[in-house]
């Protein structure tokens, strides 16, 4: 996946050259990682899944007790106007959201300490991993906190996963808790088990995914089994099929596990039949978009 660098951004309320951006040292995200984050997928020009997005957005700000920047439709207008200033027809919008500037303590600043808000548009240019024949994953322990839930800026333990998997030559690692597979260290974990599409329940230690929730829809309009149901590594080793979701990496089959094949070894057809189907509602989504 290939990315270009932005050259338009928004920064707290304004739509500015990047160049002229500048973090204040006292910014509570710089300082504690207090903030959280959004990522929308560009299509054709256009922002996907705006209203799951935002409400997302608006989950996680409530979570940690932050500001809501946008309402929906101040939310889609900000993606817009970034796309279009940075000429973006297919890539992604990052949004991210702190406490703001404030005296260094751990408790919350005084009332009306204005949130710091910054996002960008860039151009990401997308492989097709079926294509390509799947990618291979890594199995770690899940360092992280106990509500990944909330889409905070606090990914250090997702970095570090990151990392290893790419020492290893993986694009991803499965992260373990509790003797299960939570998921992934930027998107979620599936498994086809025993004929049954298999993923961790939503809860606090699995982040809400966008794709996630199109990805259930698609399962469940094509009548596959389905359960949100973790599923542990020794169920893993027995798969069929193990695949990865998100906004920035679709549904990506995965077929090799440290190092072991999952399955046949190469991208099966319930991983095939899911990425079309989420093909599907993308366009659906697109349709609608184009129409506001």
């Amino acid at each position: 996946m290939n990315a270009s660098s932005p050259a338009m951004v928004h920064w707290n309320g304004r739509v500015v050259p990047k160049s002229e951006v500048r973090v204040d040292p006292d910014d509570r995200g710089f300082l504690f990682g207090d903030g959280v984050y959004e990522v929308l997928r560009v299509r054709r020009g256009l922002p996907t899944f705006v209203d799951r997005h935002h409400a997302r957005l608006v989950r996680s700000c409530t979570g940690c007790e932050l500001a809501v920047p946008f309402d929906r439709a101040a939310f889609e207008a900000m993606a817009r106007a970034l796309i279009a200033a940075n000429g973006i027809g297919e890539g992604i919008v990052y949004l991210q959201v702190t406490r703001g500037v404030a005296p260094r303590n751990h408790a919350f600043p005084a009332p009306g300490t204005t949130p710091t808000v910054y996002a960008f548009a860039k151009t990401v240019t997308a492989s097709d991993p079926f294509a390509e024949g799947g990618v291979g994953v890594i199995m770690l322990p899940d360092e992280r906190w106990g509500r990944v839930d909330m889409k905070t800026i606090n990914l250090l333990p997702n970095v570090l996963a990151s990392e290893r998997a790419a020492r290893a030559g993986c694009h991803e690692a499965f992260l373990v808790r509790d003797g299960v597979v939570t998921e992934a260290s930027h998107s979620n974990a599936w498994a086809v088990v025993d004929g049954v599409i298999r993923t961790h329940p939503s809860g606090p230690h699995i982040l809400p995914g966008v794709t996630r929730s199109v990805v259930l829809e698609a399962a469940q309009a094509a009548g596959l089994p389905l359960e949100q149901r973790a599923f542990t590594p020794a169920e893993l080793e027995r798969a069929s099929e193990a695949f990865l979701s998100g906004t920035t990496v679709g549904v990506t089959p995965v077929v090799t596990v440290d190092g072991r094949s999952v399955g046949d070894g190469r991208p099966g057809p319930v991983a095939r039949a899911l990425a079309d189907g989420y093909a599907r509602i993308v366009e659906a989504d697109l349709a609608q978009a184009t129409a506001r």
